[in-house]
């Protein structure tokens, strides 16, 4: 039932449309970009949600206060604590190893705001976990949400970063200004 309330909301009411190539095998880390609203959360959620799809995600420590964090936590969200150093990619990584089907989002951005040194954890864990990275474009200026790459990653992080920067150069976020490749 929630599955065709999310399908209507985002490709009804909202008028996306998308262009999705790649399956989505049994474990895998989903690159969302650009990431610069939180409205990128919502459509991401209905999108999973009216594709039947279960898919983690990772985000600040603050979002979990109390009553949020259960929500967050109900939703599939991984609290990160940026303050502290707590090896999270080999812990990460270590589930996705162990878990028999693991589906994990994360903005490579890792911010809402215009930022050209991405993080790379979601490279390590994809890497350390040896599963692929599906390449999920959200493009607010043709409404539009798509995935026709999917990165296997090789240890080259220098080159493949940059391939998959090339990659979202010409997808528009809500606030294009705060998106930078």
């Amino acid at each position: 039932m929630f599955s065709n309330f999310s399908h209507k909301v985002l490709f009804e009411w909202l008028h996306f449309r998308e262009t999705i190539t790649e399956p989505i095998p049994e474990k895998c880390i989903v690159a969302l970009a650009p990431h610069t609203s939180n409205w990128d959360f919502i459509l991401g959620n209905l999108y999973s949600r009216a594709k039947n799809f279960q898919c983690d995600f990772l985000m600040k420590k603050e979002w979990f206060f109390w009553p949020m964090g259960i929500l967050m936590r109900r939703l599939g969200g991984i609290p990160v604590y940026r303050d502290r150093h707590m090896r999270s990619t080999d812990i990460i990584a270590e589930q996705a190893r162990k878990a028999k089907t693991f589906h994990l989002c994360i903005t490579p951005e890792g911010t809402r705001k215009a930022q050209p040194d991405w993080k790379k954890g979601f490279y390590y864990i994809a890497l350390k976990a040896e599963i692929p990275i599906l390449l999920y474009g959200l493009d607010y200026a043709d409404r539009h949400i798509v995935c026709t790459k999917t990165i296997i990653p090789n240890g080259d992080i220098e080159e493949q970063i940059q391939e998959i920067k090339e990659y979202y150069s010409n997808f528009k976020g809500l606030h294009p200004k705060q998106f930078k490749v």
